[in-house]
């Protein structure tokens, strides 16, 4: 190597000497030089500017692998009030409770529509129900071809013993799609069996949350399949629900979030070789662009980011070859006045090898260590939504310091102290614990906006999975009024939210003999040590939640990611507007 280096500069010299006049003749000769040729040659991939560069094949084109572009369906939604038995269209939907399968002595259903449409059938609806045992229970279905209606199918869909949360009727919309797909169908009615004592909200609410099953029930990311297939469903009406203007304003709504929370599942989704901090800032800018009346996007380079003294976050960056992005979009409404500042602060590793302290063992799960991006991805596909929405009366600041936490020699080492933008100091002693230095310098950033109001999402440790499971998130927070906030937007919702104690005793474990505190504690309560950690970084004056969202950002059931947050974070942000 060092005979090569010194054979190229002897050439350089020889050619430049031999070419005072002009910089074309040095060139024409610096071609023509065949000792130069085959120093070039030899010259080993990534030797720039006189530095041998780790990873240089590490880039968004790594294994020629790019996202096709595939169009999302579009389904046109309407709620409408019109018989049963009249609607026509290719599957005609019944969601029933396991009471409205009741029936009389004569094996005839009393439940008032399970009855007219058994009247149109001749009994045949009742007489497959109990053949095939359908009881009404929740992930039952059973889609019957049968004469007599204008519908060609019915499907009657479980809903359990009851059926009252935003989670049972979202499971009722994704059955719904199901039932289309494995029927071709493309005209599609859904009503429920029993929606007579139901409030006009509560009637609201149950239509949205269908209307966002569907639509996600419906997604399939196909776009790193060589094949996919387009869905067949066109329409979807809502019966028995009500209709008129306001109704037709919460349809648009669960649109609006289910296109944000499909955005958020494809980051998920998209391998760390595709979508690396660059492209994640790129997908951003392109969001603040789409809804540019009401959005507008700030990304800062590692300079930017030098200037802003972000020591911490720039730690975790330095290992890979793909330079962090850090990422700032802002949501202004189009008109009125601002009368609350909120940000929204997301964890954007788009891959965690662990650094030095790398992932290994069994459950060390390091091949699904793209999702380490999800709390950004729940921030960005927020800020989607929140563009198509368009709530009046507040700014909200999207916030995500983008990296990788890769290994190489200029990596961050165990041991090594960083300085985070607030000037506290941080002992390193495990790189594998790099979302909270990043949140760190993020949380800051938030601060120095002027928010009252901060939520960070982050899948931040195995502890919290392992105290919550793989469905719920755990939140923390010092302010009581923001936890009830949040919590009541989980609520409607449907995602899960439990809340932890962010027990102060326990700073002891984080406590540093030679900087202002170290990044990890003991094995024991370490999700609450680390939303502590993170609690170093918020201004006293700022109400502050973190969300460790570990467990519930990822379906090992379904192998695809979750798209979880985006419905709180969206129903929050809505509930501060107003």
């Amino acid at each position: 190597m060092v005979a090569i280096v010194v054979s190229l500069a002897s050439n350089l010299i020889s050619v430049a000497a031999s070419s005072p006049c002009s910089s074309t003749s040095f060139l024409t000769k610096l071609r023509s030089s065949t000792s130069l040729k085959l120093s070039f040659a030899v010259a080993p991939l990534g030797y720039r500017r006189g530095k041998l560069m780790a990873h240089t094949i590490a880039r968004a084109t790594l294994g020629l692998t790019q996202p096709n572009a595939i169009e999302p369906p579009k389904i046109s939604f309407a709620a409408k009030e019109v018989d049963v038995t009249e609607w026509k269209g290719d599957i005609l939907a019944v969601g029933v409770t396991e009471k409205d399968l009741t029936k009389d002595e004569n094996s005839k259903f009393e439940n008032p529509i399970l009855k007219k449409l058994d009247s149109h059938l001749g009994g045949l609806l009742a007489e497959v129900s109990s053949e095939e045992d359908f009881t009404g229970k929740a992930g039952q279905s059973t889609v019957l071809r049968l004469p007599g209606l204008g519908s060609k199918r019915v499907g009657l869909i479980g809903l359990g013993q009851s059926a009252s949360t935003t989670a049972a009727f979202r499971g009722l919309g994704e059955a719904v799609a199901a039932a289309a797909k494995a029927a071709q169908a493309s005209e599609v009615a859904v009503v429920l069996a029993s929606s007579e004592g139901l409030s006009a909200e509560s009637k609201l609410s149950t239509a949205t949350a269908i209307v966002s099953g569907t639509v996600l029930g419906t997604h399939d990311d196909s776009r790193y399949r060589s094949e996919s297939k387009t869905p067949s469903i066109k329409s979807v009406d809502i019966l028995g629900l009500g209709s008129g203007s306001e109704l037709d304003k919460k349809l648009k709504y669960a649109e609006d979030l289910s296109s944000g929370i499909i955005f958020g599942k494809e980051l998920v989704n998209s391998p760390a070789n595709v979508l690396t901090p660059g492209v994640l800032a790129e997908e951003a800018s392109k969001i603040a662009a789409m809804y540019s009346d009401v959005l507008s996007a700030k990304i800062l380079d590692v300079e930017q980011c030098k200037e802003l003294k972000m020591g911490s976050y720039l730690g975790v960056a330095a290992a890979s070859a793909n330079p962090p992005h850090f990422i700032h979009l802002t949501y202004k409404p189009p008109s009125g006045s601002v009368k609350t500042k909120l940000a929204l602060v997301g964890k954007g590793l788009t891959f965690d090898s662990g650094g030095y302290n790398i992932k290994t063992g069994p459950g060390c799960s390091i091949e699904l260590m793209k999702f380490d991006m999800g709390g950004s991805a729940a921030v960005l596909g927020a800020a989607k939504a929140i563009g198509q929405i368009k709530p009046p009366g507040v700014e909200v600041h999207f916030i995500v310091a983008a990296c990788e936490n890769m290994i190489s020699g200029t990596g961050m080492r165990p041991g090594d102290i960083v300085t985070a933008s607030n000037g506290k100091t941080i002992e390193v002693n495990n790189t594998d614990a790099e979302g909270r230095l990043t949140l760190a310098d993020a949380l800051v950033y938030a601060c120095n906006q002027g928010v009252e109001k901060i939520v960070d999402l982050a899948t931040l440790t195995g502890a919290c999975v392992i105290a919550l499971g793989p469905s719920i998130a755990g939140v923390f927070s010092p302010s009581d009024d923001l936890a009830k906030e949040v919590l009541t937007a989980s609520e409607a919702s449907g995602e899960k939210l439990w809340r932890l104690p962010l027990e102060e005793s326990y700073w002891e474990s984080m406590k540093s003999g030679i900087a202002d505190m170290v990044n990890t504690g003991g094995r024991q309560g370490g999700a609450i040590t680390a939303a502590l950690f993170l609690k170093q970084f918020v201004d006293e004056k700022v109400q502050w939640m973190h969300i460790d969202m570990a467990g519930p950002v990822w379906s090992d059931k379904k192998r695809t990611a979750t798209g979880f947050g985006i419905s709180t974070l969206v129903e929050w942000v809505v509930k501060n507007s107003s």
